[in-house]
């Protein structure tokens, strides 16, 4: 059981709540998530299982597709429906020009800035941490990219959008933003995670069923192994001498007569499939073990 299970996450939940429910059920401490959902979030959580938790380093392209309401009329503390609104409510009569141009400002990279209601760290402390103890925090711009920001729908006072984004970019900011704009207050009204990373909700399952399928001990349904894990890694199938070798610490070499492009790494697989190690490249045709699993 060394791989990804796609969680389809439940609104209320926190990504730690998730995890704790997955160790329960898979029957292991080592559960880790590639990237968190907010409690209001619903969608693709895709948690790393036993030693595949090793490799959530490698996962560093890691884009996101969210869909979500954003809700122009009041804004709230945390920037989205769970928190407390900031400003008097109204009802802003929108228009797919008005809409346009409060969204406009957000798409290619752009300096964004958290909501203070995150896990965004601050001198290593979470900032809704500190917001909750009502101490000040200067939350630091970072730099995001919106690859797409399309607009679904306009219904009365809401906005359905959805958002191709890269990792780290937090919605409920656009949301909040956008109603800066438009001078009217907004906040995200919910939000669904439907693609992260090479991850969808196709793969999706809710804690519901992955309970079910593990009492019946067929949780390994749920699991796309660690071996199918990285696809932008070149595959080197190894032998057993070769395996030993790599287990020890021991540079290993591969076929000559493969086109691995130029890519840094590769992933090391013994006959049954599955992934020995990540190794990272010497000199052509040799490797180093950077990671065994």
């Amino acid at each position: 059981m060394n791989g990804v299970i796609v969680v389809d996450k439940p609104c209320g939940w926190t990504s730690h709540d998730v995890v704790n429910k997955m160790r329960r059920i898979a029957g292991t401490t080592k559960v880790g998530h590639l990237g968190t959902l907010d409690p209001l979030a619903t969608g693709v959580l895709p948690l790393l299982l036993n030693r595949a938790t090793r490799l959530a380093q490698y996962f560093t392209l890691n884009e996101k597709t969210y869909e979500g309401t954003i809700r122009f009329g009041f804004s709230t503390d945390s920037y989205d429906a769970d928190g407390v609104a900031t400003s008097p409510q109204g009802e802003p009569v929108l228009t797919a020009e008005s809409v346009e141009l409060a969204l406009a400002p957000f798409r290619g990279t752009f300096q964004q800035i958290p909501p203070v209601v995150s896990a965004k760290k601050i001198n290593g402390r979470p900032a809704h941490e500190l917001a909750r103890k009502k101490i000040a925090v200067e939350m630091k711009p970072v730099e995001v990219t919106v690859l797409a920001l399309d607009v679904l729908s306009i219904e009365g006072s809401t906005v359905k959008v959805r958002v191709h984004c890269t990792a780290g970019t937090y919605i409920r900011s656009i949301a909040h933003d956008a109603g800066v704009l438009m001078g009217c207050g907004a906040h995200l009204q919910n939000l669904r995670r439907t693609q992260s990373g090479l991850f969808d909700a196709g793969q999706a399952r809710t804690l519901e069923q992955l309970g079910a399928l593990a009492s019946e001990n067929r949780l390994s349904e749920a699991l796309i192994p660690s071996g199918e894990l990285l696809p932008e890694f070149p595959s080197e199938p190894i032998d057993q001498l070769t395996e030993t070798q790599i287990r020890q610490g021991r540079d290993f070499r591969v076929s000559p007569f493969r086109d691995r492009g130029d890519c840094r790494y590769v992933k090391a697989l013994n006959r049954a499939g599955e992934l020995v190690a990540i190794g990272e490249i010497v000199m052509p045709n040799l490797y180093h073990p950077a990671l065994v699993l």
